[in-house]
């Protein structure tokens, strides 16, 4: 569970860092920011055995 919850920590934090790299405007990145930490939020949620 633990390399699970750290697998996508890493890649939570990997595809925010790709997201800044991509020529869009600001109100673009902060929406695709924000999906993708939801996502991430969830899926560990269910790592957790939360949800």
């Amino acid at each position: 569970m633990l390399i699970s919850v750290l697998v996508t920590f890493l890649v939570v934090i990997l595809v925010l860092y790709l997201i800044n790299l991509l020529p869009l405007d600001g109100r673009a990145k902060q929406i695709a920011r924000v999906v993708v930490i939801i996502l991430g939020v969830i899926s560990l949620l269910k790592y957790i055995a939360v949800i």
